[in-house]
């Protein structure tokens, strides 16, 4: 991709999943990486996988103050941050009825509350410097409805919501868009799923699969390059074809 040489990005959730993908994939277009991720395991196992990162940074998204003590390291490590890949999420399958006040609340303070936390503190850092690119992880879910998942659901709605509403105000300066994954094959999503859930889960894609979190680092890479210096305030969908048709197609 154009003009991602060099780039300082910082990439949240990064140390597994989709998060470690991107990781890599910025990293083979020549760019400084720092990730951010809460999982001290996962952490030293990134760092040993990708020796090449500049950092591998402790925050957990919901406390303002680790994330900006997080934010004011990965500046001090990379000197400043062009892009900012807002990651980091959780989900817990659930039906509604059985959704606790608890559970509510910790999934709100990651994926929505932590979503806004980390983009505000790049963004403040780079409207002062002049641009960026803020990337955010929606899904699929934020804009169909899936049993057992409101809450996320919900926080994903939000994410896109706010991602529309963050390019308005912060252009012409800094760009900013959501990537909406369908099924991803990440170990967040495997933990969840029996090998019969997967197969009948894969029946319903036209393409068959679930996608690789590689291909969604893809879209990122893309989002950040010079290439897309056009395209801020949308969302963009990597679902295998899964919400291209209604009921009537599957």
């Amino acid at each position: 991709m154009r003009g991602l040489k060099a780039k300082r990005v910082l990439i949240t959730g990064g140390a597994s999943g989709i998060g470690a993908a991107t990781a890599a994939r910025f990293l083979d277009e020549g760019s400084v990486v720092c990730v951010l991720d809460r999982d001290a395991e996962a952490r030293r196992k990134i760092l040993h996988e990708l020796p090449d990162l500049a950092g591998a940074l402790d925050a957990d998204v919901s406390n303002l103050k680790q994330v900006q003590a997080a934010f004011a390291e990965a500046i001090r490590l990379m000197g400043r941050v062009d892009v900012l890949v807002n990651n980091a999420g959780i989900s817990i399958r659930h039906n509604f009825l059985d959704i606790t006040p608890e559970e509510w609340d910790k999934v709100m303070a990651v994926n929505l509350t932590g979503v806004f936390y980390v983009a505000q503190t790049a963004a403040r850092h780079m409207m002062e410097r002049g641009d960026g690119v803020i990337l955010q992880t929606a899904s699929t879910n934020g804009v169909m409805g899936y049993p057992f998942y409101a809450d996320y659901n919900a926080t994903k709605a939000g994410v896109i919501e706010l991602t529309k509403s963050m390019a308005l105000e912060l252009a012409p300066k800094v760009r900013v868009c959501a990537v909406a994954p369908g099924y991803v094959m990440t170990p967040m999503q495997r933990a969840e799923y029996t090998d019969e859930m997967l197969e009948e889960v894969n029946r319903k894609i036209p393409l068959r699969r679930h996608a690789q979190p590689e291909e969604i680092a893809a879209l990122f890479a893309f989002l950040a390059s010079d290439d897309a210096q056009n395209i801020t305030g949308h969302v963009y969908t990597c679902d295998g074809g899964e919400t291209a048709g209604g009921l009537a197609s599957r």
